[in-house]
């Protein structure tokens, strides 16, 4: 089978996809406003194989003589036979992937409704909910997402200020946890407030409820409210949930916030089980 070669770093698409790796508010705006993020490597693109929302896959002559690589193309088109695949020089692929010694296949994925769709258009958020309060590392933010998803928690809902779901380093630490999650971003404090319906339970190292004394609040939904990284859980959100400790050794400040998510997350799975 035959694919379109892209063969010069100046294409249209191919320049397009490489706004979408931008850093920061750059490559968020480049990803919100095509509706598309890229994803890079054989493990990611294989979660959505079979997805039709991966609508253009790339490779190149090298990544083609992989059976895996080739596998997965052939098995995504024989799905979606839609999809579009590009063929890239071997020597644009440095160009396009951050990954050293990377295997040469990279997908381009639809954004669900949920990331894209307006805050206000959703009156209730029901169940069990993980709020990200402005955690801004994506190494942080993507372990969050692969544990929520791990521990059965579904709805994960991103403040402004938050490094974006679906950057590129979101994604690689996420391991494919995105396909799991409603997931929902750019939420105000009030739209928090206003939609969420399960008591909020926020994760702080000077409250005095203790983490392992909680029971009966862990029976029903909750929602865990994580903090950034340097300050916390904002005061107007801490104000109206009830403050919860993980008890540390007190020679050591904190815990990283990926970390604390885990303990907390996996304690309430705990407690259900009984």
């Amino acid at each position: 089978m035959n694919f379109d070669l892209i063969t010069s770093k100046d294409n249209a698409l191919f320049k397009e996809v490489r706004l979408l790796q931008a850093t920061g508010s750059k490559g968020q705006k480049a990803r919100l406003a095509c509706g598309q993020a890229l994803l890079e490597g054989i493990h990611l693109v294989q979660t959505w194989l079979g997805d039709p929302g991966l609508k253009i896959l790339f490779t190149s002559e090298v990544g083609l003589k992989n059976s895996e690589i080739a596998q997965a193309v052939y098995s995504h088109l024989e799905i979606c036979p839609d999809t579009k695949v590009y063929q890239l020089d071997s020597a644009l692929w440095d160009l396009l992937s951050e990954l050293v010694n990377a295997p040469h296949l990279a997908g381009l994925l639809d954004l669900p409704k949920s990331s894209l769709a307006p805050s206000q258009s959703i009156a209730t958020l029901a169940g069990d909910v993980v709020i990200l309060d402005r955690v801004q590392d994506a190494g942080n933010v993507g372990s969050i997402l692969r544990t929520a998803a791990a521990a059965g928690f579904t709805q994960v809902l991103a403040l402004s200020g938050c490094a974006h779901l679906w950057s590129n380093k979101v994604l690689r630490a996420g391991m494919g946890a995105h396909r799991l999650l409603d997931l929902y971003e750019g939420w105000s404090n009030q739209q928090v407030l206003s939609a969420v319906t399960a008591p909020l339970l926020a994760a702080t190292g000077d409250a005095k409820c203790d983490l392992f004394s909680l029971k009966n609040d862990l029976l029903h939904p909750v929602a865990w409210v994580m903090g950034s990284e340097g300050q916390g859980v904002s005061e107007d959100l801490l104000a109206q949930a009830k403050g919860i400790s993980i008890p540390i050794d007190p020679r050591v400040e904190s815990l990283n916030v990926s970390t604390a998510a885990a303990i907390c997350l996996f304690e309430t799975v705990r407690v259900r089980r009984g």
